[in-house]
């Protein structure tokens, strides 16, 4: 798993009905863009995450 500083990332919700959370990445805290990351959904609650299976990174694409 990798990831930069302000990359997104979406965590499914665990019940049905339960919507999904959106978050911001602002700290990578793992080396080589590991994690822990310090996220800060869009609610504002942060918080210190180690994803699971059930977190989608939406990663930046690169122009050529």
């Amino acid at each position: 798993m990798h990831a930069t500083v302000g990359e997104h990332l979406t965590i499914q919700g665990k019940q049905v009905g339960q919507a999904p959370r959106r978050g911001e990445i602002l700290e990578v805290r793992g080396e080589d863009g590991g994690p822990p990351y310090l996220v800060r959904f869009d609610d504002g609650h942060e918080t210190l995450l180690f994803p699971g299976a059930d977190c989608v990174f939406e990663h930046e694409q690169q122009a050529t």
